[in-house]
């Protein structure tokens, strides 16, 4: 069955722009926004830095969605994939910022991306896809192995892994309401409101420094509304499957970004687990584009 719905109207340049150039663009918005965050680390906790970046990303997307009329009313079913789009999603941020904050950006977004390819090749069964994920598996293995004090990042980055498969698939759903940011912002505002618990103990400097508080902003603008924002507009328009593979874009994004914008320069051992995660992604790109 399709997993793409008839298309709706947007902005120009992305009804011109090739998902591979939404995806880069996307990419530089979530690793900037990363960048961010990772300096914030010193003064604020990951948990902390992840819970503001959904809630200013609900923020933000609720304000666009102002100007806009909802298509029809909001169903028990609409609600609940909505619910569990988000709390995935805030879990994700927030197991990816503990690992973030224990190893380099490019490596912890690889390692991350073992998600996605079994995603992608859940949907296609054969030796090619088994092929893929061995190779990404192979890569998660050699850059797990970073350094005893950085096991417990690689646990966290496991789970945002986990937890970003299953974005992928509850983002789908969430797109299929076809209700645009309306109901990308509905998700982010119930995570936000499921992980304050967690998120809000830690928050009292945030909300007493406006510079803390308008970085935790840039973090949430940046990463979710705007990257959530294009992976909301592809995945009305490819299916899954594809939507899944051409994420392999993001992990070279994110080590470029941490190089440029963090310094982590990455090692040979990291280039090559990169590369065998990559290498699975180009395998499977042969069949799913």
């Amino acid at each position: 069955m399709s997993t793409t719905s008839p298309t709706v109207p947007g902005p120009v340049p992305s009804r011109v722009l090739r998902p591979e150039i939404l995806f880069v663009i996307s990419g530089v918005s979530q690793y900037l926004g990363a960048a961010i965050a990772v300096n914030l680390f010193d003064q604020i906790h990951p948990v902390t830095v992840a819970w503001f970046r959904v809630a200013a990303g609900a923020l933000a997307l609720g304000l666009v969605a102002r100007g806009t009329s909802s298509r029809r009313p909001w169903t028990a079913a609409d609600l609940r994939a909505a619910a569990v789009f988000g709390v995935a999603t805030a879990a994700m941020n927030t197991f990816f910022y503990l690992g973030i904050d224990r190893m380099p950006l490019g490596t912890g977004v690889t390692i991350e991306f073992i998600g996605p390819i079994a995603v992608a090749a859940a949907r296609t069964r054969n030796l090619r896809n088994a092929m893929a994920l061995g190779s990404a598996a192979l890569g998660v293995l050699v850059l797990s192995g970073i350094g005893v004090e950085d096991r417990l990042g690689v646990v966290f980055i496991l789970a945002a892994s986990a937890m970003w498969a299953a974005y992928i698939v509850m983002g789908a759903r969430v797109a299929r309401l076809d209700r645009g940011v309306r109901g990308l912002g509905m998700g982010l505002a119930i995570g936000t409101l499921v992980a304050a618990p967690v998120g809000l103990p830690g928050s009292g400097e945030v909300w007493v420094s406006p510079s803390l508080l308008g970085a935790c902003a840039a973090v949430g603008v940046l990463s979710s509304a705007v990257g959530y924002g294009i992976d909301q507009f592809v995945l009305r328009r490819i299916p899954v499957r594809r939507f899944s593979v051409l994420l392999a874009l993001l992990p070279v994004t994110a080590t470029l970004m941490g190089a440029v914008t963090l310094g982590q320069i990455p090692r040979w051992i990291d280039v090559t687990g990169i590369a065998l995660v990559i290498a699975g992604v180009v395998i499977q790109t042969r069949e799913s584009l």
